[in-house]
């Protein structure tokens, strides 16, 4: 299976890329140095045992193997799923909240956790203490993952991970806030075990809904980086999200102060500028997918978030619009009646790449933590084939 999105950038602004939501593979230029990875004093994780994958080749293929296999003591189930390859042809893949094994030796709930795929084989990287892949801050503040990208150095890769950070504000499955972006950075050697580097807070902490979480989708197009923001009313009953984009230069995507937003004719330098591409009223979720496929733009979403019904797919002529709604695409309802939540579809163009479809994954969870602890299988992204609607014209 590929699913990493292959562009070539500036080795020195691959980790600003993941945080803002870039998936992207940057590889050094022929002739630069060659630095070693850092040594570590002690191996700072360990991949758990292995669960067998063979046969996974096709969509429904994917699905079987997401609903009935066992898992490890180290993953049981998770959501979110952002993945790259590296360069020895493995596959790395980051997730959100993680169950682990009922008899698992450490933490059983994490934020978040990382898993490695070889031929046949994947694996659950446990760190020393058995905790989280990026533990908490002193405060219990989580870090949950929203994309991955890596630079390919001779002999090991430096991924960087864009993780949002979470507090918790309760037991329930919407009990929390988000409060920021921020930048995990792993070294993976050629056939090694991710060892996590550094973990940098990108900015305060601040849960203000109506402030964009510039980073839910972006896109590196032309020499540009298009960097897409959600944003809702505090008021509560409002489920979907607006969308604004802002760009960068590739080198200067780290630095916001030097970005420009589009204010629906122009790119200006003032962020509260920034017009609406589409509306929070039946919009898109937090966090979501923008690419290109020839000439057209896609943004792929769930509307309304958890309480909408339509994977919706929006097309435009251009990375700010305008976007015009195309005919559900599919339905990932969430259900009252049995508390499944589906959300967060992502698109995965080079997953099982077909012309004018696209692979799509999204989240289930269950508001009945106790269901999910029961069987963690129902606590694994699912993922089904879309057809790409064409624009009128």
């Amino acid at each position: 299976m590929r699913w990493s999105a292959r562009r070539v950038l500036p080795a020195a602004v691959i980790v600003s890329l993941a945080a803002v939501g870039a998936v992207v593979t940057v590889r050094a230029p022929d002739g630069s140095p060659a630095p070693a990875p850092p040594a570590a004093p002690e191996a700072s994780a360990f991949l758990d045992s292995c669960i067998d994958t063979a046969g996974v080749d096709s969509v429904s293929a994917l699905n079987r193997f997401v609903a009935k296999v066992r898992g490890s003591d180290g993953f049981a189930g998770g959501d979110v799923g952002a993945s790259v390859e590296l360069q020895d042809g493995r596959q790395l893949f980051v997730f959100g909240d993680t169950l682990r094994a009922a008899d698992f030796d450490g933490q059983r709930f994490v934020r978040n956790s990382m898993l490695v795929f070889s031929p046949g084989c994947g694996q659950a990287v446990i760190p020393r203490d058995h905790g989280a892949i990026v533990p908490d801050r002193s405060d219990g503040v989580g870090y949950w993952p929203m994309s991955v990208a890596r630079i390919e150095l001779p002999g090991y890769d430096i991924v960087g991970v864009g993780v949002q950070r979470v507090r918790a504000t309760g037991g329930g499955v919407f009990d929390f806030e988000n409060l920021g972006p921020a930048i995990a950075r792993f070294d993976v050697p050629r056939g090694g075990v991710p060892e996590l580097r550094s973990v940098e807070d990108i900015g305060p902490d601040d849960a203000d809904p109506t402030r964009p979480m510039w980073g839910a989708a972006a896109v590196v197009d032309s020499g540009w980086v298009y960097i897409y923001g959600t944003s809702r009313p505090a008021e509560p009953g409002l489920n979907g999200f607006a969308l604004r984009v802002a760009r960068s230069r590739p080198a200067e995507v780290g630095r916001p102060a030097t970005w420009t937003y589009w204010d629906g004719e122009r790119w200006t330098r003032r962020a509260t500028a920034a017009a609406e591409l589409i509306g929070h009223q039946g919009g898109v979720s937090q966090t979501l997918s923008v690419f290109r496929v020839g000439q057209t733009w896609y943004a792929l979403s769930k509307k309304d978030e958890f309480l909408g019904t339509d994977l919706t797919i929006w097309t435009a002529p251009r990375p700010t619009g305008p976007f015009t709604v195309q005919p559900a695409a599919a339905a990932i309802p969430s259900d009252a009646v049995t508390g499944t939540l589906r959300y967060m579809p992502l698109a995965h163009p080079d997953l099982l790449p077909r012309p004018g479809t696209m692979v799509v994954s999204y989240s289930v969870n269950n508001t009945d933590v106790e269901v999910i602890r029961d069987d963690p299988r129902r606590y694994r992204p699912r993922f089904l084939r879309v057809t790409l609607p064409v624009p009128a014209g």
